[in-house]
């Protein structure tokens, strides 16, 4: 692996963990403290910022005929992406969603073979099998907070992983061609402009004072982690690895849920936890990293 693929590794590792966080941390402050759209449109306006800060210090210019693309990741990779996220999660459980967004991987391969002609390698195959076995025994065995579940909530996250799959497909070529947070930041500022006239209404009407610092610091690490940095992260690695390697490393956030919930019933007391701590779930966690590893890996050239 060369430098600057590990380095991409690392990055996607990183963004991943930080989403697997948020299931369990935005879901604590929605709907009752902050609805889902003005949620949202916080998200992306200061995120949107922290990137054109950086930007200014860029001297890059977009080719018009590349606005098409810039405007369509605009709209599936951050105002529909995260609006249909966002408003599932308030909807349905974090276990759920975590495990719904491995979708991502599946749908990422489909779009790339049809859209950017990438081969299907047996690795990559057998990968997607072992971590989409995973995942299935997530679903299978480990949805039992009924309580907290919701058709529509995993309608949303489902619609979601397709929507984010898109962007990772048609943004790369970009990749190749300009820099990172090039990309990224007009990619966030037509997200802004689809999102304005959706969310400004939800936002006016929020009791901002109804915040404690707990919501400040929910808030606080969604725009700066969840998006700032796990965008820059994903945007990075893009530029560097296949779209399908970037979407395996999604399987990782049921694991990182997992850990989650293992920590907050066994670290912190929270006892009606405990019971979501299982063999299959071990299990289950264990084949999601066997599937990104064999996804991530390049097959042996044979030598003559």
């Amino acid at each position: 692996m060369s430098k600057n693929n590990y380095k991409a590794h690392l990055a996607l590792l990183g963004a991943n963990v930080i989403y697997g966080v948020n299931h369990i941390v935005a879901k604590g402050v929605m709907p009752a403290k902050i609805g889902p759209s003005a949620f949202v449109f916080l998200r992306i306006l200061g995120a949107g910022l922290l990137f054109w800060i950086i930007k200014s210090f860029i001297k890059e210019k977009i080719e018009k005929k590349d606005f098409r693309i810039i405007i369509l990741g605009g709209l599936f990779g951050v105002t529909s992406n995260q609006l249909l996220f966002f408003h599932g999660l308030s909807l349905t459980s974090p276990i759920d969603a975590s495990i719904i967004i491995t979708a991502v991987p599946v749908m990422v391969l489909i779009f790339s073979t049809f859209l950017l002609k990438e081969k299907i390698t047996s690795n990559k195959l057998i990968g997607i099998t072992i971590g989409g076995a995973g995942a299935i025994l997530l679903i299978l065995y480990g949805n039992k907070s009924g309580g907290t579940s919701s058709i529509l909530g995993n309608i949303f996250v489902f619609v979601n992983a397709c929507s984010y799959a898109l962007y990772m497909v048609i943004i790369k070529p970009l990749m190749k061609k300009y820099k990172p947070i090039t990309v990224i930041s007009w990619v966030f500022l037509f997200g802004f402009l689809f999102m304005f006239p959706i969310g400004i209404q939800d936002v006016l009407t929020t009791n901002f004072e109804a915040f404690n610092l707990n919501t400040y610091l929910t808030v606080a690490f969604v725009v700066i982690g969840t998006t700032f940095l796990a965008y820059l992260f994903n945007i990075y690695a893009l530029s560097k690895v296949a779209p399908s390697i970037s979407g395996s490393y999604i399987y990782l956030q049921p694991v990182v849920s997992f850990i989650m919930v293992s920590f907050y019933a066994f670290a912190l007391g929270h006892n009606e936890y405990a019971q979501d701590i299982n063999f299959i779930k071990i299990l289950s966690c264990i084949m999601v990293v066997i599937g990104v590893y064999m996804i991530s890996r390049k097959p042996k050239v044979k030598l003559i």
